[in-house]
């Protein structure tokens, strides 16, 4: 029986940066949407089950109430099955749905959030391919796109029409350490060290208080910190190695200003230093003494002077479904073709 995961955050989108910005916000019934074209769009292909994350914002609540309705004419679905999991609201309804998942062992997991849930997912299981559709705040890793398509992808890959060399693509990760391991974690686009010296409100959004930026790629179109080194010098998502950008903020002085779009609807000058590659496999030292290391946006991991705080750029460290190459293959091997009817 072909399976798949599917984790739809309930949450996403939801901090500092709807006040301070114009950002938008989909309402739980929009996000019921999606997981209902995700389920009729991998059921037409195959996809017999599919395991859910449960939550207590409303989600499953209003998923239910639609597939109760039963099978239409023009929807159908495959069988639903919830984890036996107890929600509790946090990020670690999302580390225990992944690992319940691959546990279960799906074919691959559709992820509806932004990059911290993202990042949650892959921080569980990162041999699982994931297929991610953007509902957060700041979505440099998800790609925005219509989640028929993506259903589409990854029922070809799950019911084994696409091998894995044809529809999955490899990804890049930044893995920080503080003192040698005693503190671990990862980012999935950008680990950016703060002179706050407290978590405090997770998301970031002000450059002034920010240091360094260490990013697995650069897009020039993306929104958030990383945009800061698309800005600079673009670095895509397969190429090898990522950016290290260096604000010019006290007491290092900058070397040019930059606006960059750091948050949806916030367009800001940031003070540069100056930018170097980032090879893969080699530990970059975070010289500032004391502060927070925030992972994919979000403040996560505080740290004094003394502490050695390293990060480093890791290559094919996890997979993706790449729904772009799926449907490009489908459409020129014919495998979305029937048979003619007499």
């Amino acid at each position: 029986m072909s399976t798949i995961g599917l984790i739809a955050n309930p949450v996403s989108a939801r901090d500092i940066r709807r006040i301070v910005a114009n950002a938008s916000n989909l309402q739980i019934a929009d996000r019921v949407n999606i997981v209902m074209r995700v389920l009729t769009a991998a059921h037409s292909l195959g996809v017999e089950r599919v395991l859910v994350m449960p939550d207590n914002g409303g989600i499953r609540a209003l998923l239910q109430r639609h597939l109760s309705r039963g099978h239409s004419q023009h929807q159908r679905w495959p069988v639903v099955e919830y984890l036996d999991m107890v929600p509790t609201s946090t990020v670690e309804d999302t580390f225990q749905a992944a690992r319940l998942m691959r546990a279960a062992g799906v074919a691959a997991i559709v992820v509806l959030g932004g990059d911290g849930t993202h990042r949650a997912v892959v921080r569980e299981c990162r041999d699982i391919p994931i297929a991610g559709l953007s509902t957060g705040t700041n979505n440099a890793f998800p790609e925005m796109r219509e989640s028929t398509i993506t259903g589409m992808a990854v029922a070809l890959y799950a019911t084994g029409r696409l091998s894995a060399a044809q529809a999955l693509a490899p990804n890049k990760l930044l893995e920080v350490s503080i003192n040698e391991g005693a503190q671990r974690d990862i980012a999935l686009v950008d680990a950016v060290i703060s002179t706050d010296r407290y978590i405090g409100a997770r998301a970031l959004w002000k450059p002034e208080a920010l240091s360094a930026a260490y990013l697995t790629f650069a897009d020039p179109q993306a929104i958030g910190l990383s945009a800061i080194g698309g800005l600079l010098h673009p670095v895509g998502r397969r190429d090898p190695g990522g950016l290290a950008v260096y604000l010019g903020n006290a007491p290092h002085p900058a070397a040019l200003r930059l606006l960059a779009p750091i948050a949806p609807g916030m367009v800001r000058p940031v003070s540069i230093a100056r930018w170097q590659a980032m090879p893969a496999e080699q530990a970059f030292t975070v010289q500032q003494q004391g502060g927070v290391v925030a992972l994919d946006g979000e403040r996560e991991l505080a740290f004094d002077a003394g502490d050695r705080v390293q990060i480093t750029l890791r290559e094919n460290a996890f997979p993706t479904v790449d729904v772009a190459r799926c449907m490009h293959i489908a459409a020129c091997d014919g495998l979305l073709r029937l048979p003619s009817t007499p």
